[in-house]
């Protein structure tokens, strides 16, 4: 029996917990093919759990969701990548044999990577790989956490090593996390002080939410001081929508502040990955930053001063670092020290804060409302991404009250899924371009490991993104590894035909360019004239596994109105994930975005058409496309019997298409196939 560095390595990995390997294979990797098949053929599977990948995003992706769902914290992820041979000659086992490992071997592969990880280094030697690999994960599960990248040679990862490497005991028993820390006594007293004090305080957070504790830490402060919350490019569900002083959410678009903000006397950021852009201004032309005189606390679990981002600044007067939930419940602890001293929630700001909430929520119901009334065009009023959401958590909330995780590309989509739990609704951290559809697959695999949900996983995850970030995700690989490891989800695809963020950022710099004035196809950002069926990109990738629907408002027919077709739609594509199992894939025309006068599509943009992924737990799903028009002929199935189908009138098959070609050639290739 030949063991190898490989052989060790995956070993490793086994030994200190890790269960899931995301794998996307290349030249680098011969030794560790070759020791799976070893295990296999050893003892009948893989001690690992083996998730291929087509492409590299989406295997991340699909890790950093798993991650996510299985309580892992800030996605904690080790990379490993295989680098090129050193050696030319035949000097070493794994030399270079291949004409692709001279173009691969780069000067310095890790830089490519390192701004982005917590960790690098190289597996230089078998003699100390248990210890590089604990340190790493040691680094990765501490504050704060996030990947780490490990990276060897070929010919180092196909060293031949002693069964007695094997034998020693690996463990993480003395490779601890750093623990959570602490607010020093001194800056709980003063954040407690002024919060007591204070006549307009308001709270900002972003992704305190990863943190569960915390939620309820934070409500509890939030109602016993008569606190505001205000979310900032959120990531997490912070807390509960219906929570009556929670007054907002922002992406930190000009005029989209709070207005507490420039009232408030003390402000506590917590958690927050920005908490208001110094030079935005209100409809008002005033700008949407704290006043000269506010006091501002700054705390963060993991890296208050963002050292990882090239200029960060937040004018502060107190910057601490300090678990979230810890924190919160030491300043509630100083505050009930004093509490019968002050009157801690005054009537009048409970009252106007409750206010505010209730406009902001009455604000959101209006725009998720799906109006009856015709467009000036005489087609029905177009559908608005409120709308879509809105409907998709009534259904939920109707149907599967529990056991759903929602995975927006935008969390600012969250606010219309009336999130009410932690965890409910997750976001990468990022941008999320390019990830969703890679992390709901991760999020299924996590939530059976994890047994979230009836105790099989979650009843249904949701992926909602726009069209161009559906591309990103590179949805043929995504796809097919939805099949291949049935992990059923429902994709939302809200298709405005093109990029808008990028038009957005042009308007913000140029509101009055000439730019302003021109469509998305000038602009070279649509996507038009002949937009993709998203939908029938995801059946195809799953080999018709997933199911898709293209709706629009003005499809609505035999006596439906749109309303009642978005309603409709949406019912049946959560039936199918769940029921069925199958993906189900939405794709629908969103008018949130203006093509040029000249684009064919001009007239569709204020049309939504959705595209419903659903697909199957039922492997075995035979595809097979027959030529038309063709005169009779059987189609013959050998799956440990004969079953012979008549192709026309079999109720059990449908005819999606018929291109004209051999009908005996194409059977017998699915005989070959099937069996």
């Amino acid at each position: 029996m030949v063991l190898t560095t490989s052989s060790l390595f995956l070993h490793t990995l086994v030994q200190v917990g890790i269960t899931h390997v995301f794998v996307n294979w290349g030249s680098d990797h011969p030794a560790m093919l070759e020791e799976l098949e070893r295990q296999r053929e050893t003892n009948g599977s893989h001690a690992l759990t083996i998730v291929t990948s087509p492409n590299e995003m989406v295997a991340l992706s699909a890790a950093h969701g798993y991650a996510h769902v299985t309580d892992r914290g800030r996605v904690p992820i080790l990379i490993y990548a295989g680098a090129s041979p050193f050696t030319s000659a035949g000097e070493l086992k794994g030399s270079r044999n291949e004409w692709i490992h001279g173009m691969q071997d780069v000067h310095d592969q890790p830089t490519i990577v390192r701004q982005y990880m917590r960790h690098v280094a190289q597996i230089s030697s078998p003699a100390n790989l248990p210890h590089v690999v604990r340190r790493a994960l040691q680094i990765a599960t501490s504050e704060p956490k996030g990947p780490v990248y490990l990276w060897g040679r070929r010919e180092v990862m196909e060293q031949e090593i002693d069964q007695s490497l094997m034998e020693r005991p690996i463990t993480l028993v003395k490779w601890p996390s750093v623990e959570p820390t602490a607010l020093p006594i001194t800056a709980t007293r003063r954040i407690a002080s002024a919060l007591l004090a204070a006549k307009s305080p308001l709270l900002i957070t972003s992704y305190l939410g990863r943190n569960h504790a915390a939620c309820q830490e934070l409500v509890s402060l939030s109602l016993l001081l008569a606190l505001p919350i205000f979310l900032t490019c959120p990531s997490a569900t912070n807390v509960p929508i219906s929570h009556p002083y929670l007054v907002g959410i922002s992406y930190l678009i000009a005029g989209t502040h709070t207005p507490f903000l420039k009232s408030a006397d003390v402000i506590l950021v917590i958690d927050a990955e920005l908490a208001w852009i110094p030079m935005n201004k209100d409809e008002d032309d005033a700008h949407e930053r704290p006043s000269e005189a506010a006091q501002v606390f700054v705390i963060d679990g993991g890296d208050p001063l963002k050292r990882s981002i090239g200029m960060h600044h937040e004018e502060a007067d107190l910057v601490c670092q300090a678990d979230a939930a810890i924190a919160l419940t030491q300043i509630q602890e100083a505050v009930a020290a004093v509490a019968d001293e002050v009157t801690l929630a005054p009537h009048e700001r409970v009252e106007r804060i409750r206010k505010v909430h209730e406009s902001w929520m009455a604000q959101l119901r209006d725009a998720e409302s799906v109006p009856l009334l015709l467009s000036s065009s005489g087609t029905p009023a177009p559908y608005k991404t409120p709308q879509i959401l809105s409907k998709q958590a009534a259904c939920l909330a109707k149907q599967h009250s529990s056991s759903t995780k929602v995975l927006p590309a935008f969390l600012s989509y969250g606010q219309h899924m009336q999130s009410e739990i932690p965890g409910e609704v997750i976001g990468s951290g990022g941008s999320s371009l390019g990830w969703s559809l890679g992390g709901g697959i991760g999020a299924v695999l996590g939530s059976r490991v994890a047994k979230k949900g009836r105790g099989t996983g979650y009843e249904l995850v949701a992926s909602i993104v726009g069209d161009g970030t559906f591309l990103f995700c590179v949805p043929a690989s995504a796809f097919w590894m939805a099949r291949r490891y049935q992990t059923p989800f429902l994709t939302i695809v809200l298709n405005n035909g093109g990029w808008k963020s990028p038009k957005l950022s042009m308007l913000g710099v140029h509101p009055q360019g000439y730019g302003s004035r021109a469509g998305g196809d000038q602009l070279t950002i649509g996507f038009g004239p002949d937009c993709p069926d998203y939908s029938q990109i995801a059946a195809a990738a799953s080999g018709g596994w997933a199911w898709g629907r293209k709706i629009s408002a003005d499809l609505a027919v035999d006596g439906k109105s749109a309303r009642e077709l978005l309603e409709e739609t949406i019912r049946e594509a959560v039936r199918i994930v769940v029921e069925e199992g199958r993906i189900l894939h939405p794709n629908e025309r969103n008018s949130n975005y203006d093509y040029a006068p000249t684009s064919p599509c001009q007239n569709q943009y204020v049309n939504v058409s959705f595209s419903f992924v659903a697909m199957s737990q039922i492997f075995g799903s035979l595809v097979v496309v027959l030529p038309s028009p063709h005169e009779g002929g059987q189609l013959v199935l050998v799956l440990g019997w004969r079953q012979r189908v008549d192709w026309e009138q079999h109720r059990g098959c449908r005819i999606i298409d018929r291109f004209v070609s051999d009908v005996e050639h194409e059977s017998q290739q699915a005989i070959e196939y099937s069996h």
